[in-house]
C-alpha cells in the first residue's frame, strides 16, 4: 500500500506563504519608522524656527525700543546744541555791546590826552562808519595841530594816517590870528590797537608843512 504524506506540503506551502508575509509586514514597519523619524525631525526644526522666530521678534522689538530712546536723545542733544549756539550768540552780543560802551569812553579818554597847549575843539561827531570820528577845532599854530595828531597816533587807539581835510586860517575878536581844522580819524578797539607812533615831535616838521599849503 503506498501512503501519501499531505502533511508535509502543507506545512511547505505555509511556510511558503508566511515569507513574503514577513517581509511585507518589515517594510511596513521600516516605512512606519521613516515616517516617525520624518515627523519627529520636522516637528523638531517647526519648534526651533519657531523659538528662533519667538527671539527675533524679541530682538526685534528690543531694537525698536531702544531706536526710539535714541531718537528722544538725539532730540534732547539737538535742541541743547540750538540753546549752545543761541547762549554764544548772545554771549557775542553782550561782549560787543560792551565793547562798544568803552569804545567812546577810551576814544573821549585818548582825545582828552592828546590836546596839545592853546588847542581846542569846537566839534567832535561821527563820521560815515561807526568807528570814524570827525574833529574841528582851533588851534594857535600849526605845530599845536600837528602834536595834537601824532598824539592821537602815538596812542594807538587811532589808526594811521590821520587825515589834516581843510586848516584856515582866521581872526578872533582880538585881531590875533587862529587857526581852524578839520581832521578825521579812524578809532580803533583797544585789543586791535597798533604798534605806538614815534615821538611827537618826530612828526612836527612833516605835518607842519603840508598843513601851511592850505
Amino acid at each position: 500500500m503506498i501512503k501519501i504524506n499531505l502533511l508535509a506540503g502543507e506545512r511547505k506551502a505555509a511556510k511558503k506563504s508566511k515569507v513574503p508575509f514577513q517581509i511585507g509586514q518589515q517594510l511596513t514597519t521600516v516605512c512606519a519608522l521613516i515616517l516617525l523619524a520624518a515627523a519627529g525631525l520636522i516637528g523638531w526644526r517647526y519648534f526651533s524656527l519657531t523659538q528662533q522666530s519667538t527671539a527675533l521678534d524679541a530682538d526685534i522689538a528690543t531694537a525698536q525700543q531702544e531706536t526710539q530712546r535714541l531718537r528722544s536723545v538725539i532730540q534732547q542733544v539737538q535742541q541743547f546744541e540750538q540753546r549752545k549756539a543761541q547762549l554764544q550768540q548772545r554771549v557775542q552780543l553782550i561782549e560787543q555791546l560792551r565793547k562798544n560802551q568803552t569804545g567812546p569812553v577810551h576814544m573821549l579818554d585818548q582825545i582828552s590826552r592828546a590836546l596839545p597847549p592853546m588847542l581846542w575843539l569846537t566839534e567832535l561827531r561821527q563820521g560815515e562808519n561807526p568807528n570814524e570820528v570827525v574833529l574841528q577845532g582851533r588851534v594857535t599854530t600849526l605845530t599845536g595841530l600837528s602834536d595834537f595828531v601824532g598824539n592821537l597816533e602815538a596812542s594807538g587807539y587811532f589808526k594811521r594816517s590821520i587825515e589834516i581835510v581843510s586848516t584856515d586860517a582866521e581872526a578872533d575878536k582880538t585881531g590875533a590870528e587862529l587857526i581852524r581844522f578839520n581832521i578825521k580819524a579812524q578809532f580803533q578797539q583797544p585789543g586791535a590797537a597798533a604798534e605806538p607812533a614815534p615821538a611827537a615831535p618826530a612828526r612836527t616838521s612833516r605835518r607842519a608843512a603840508p598843513a601851511a599849503t592850505n
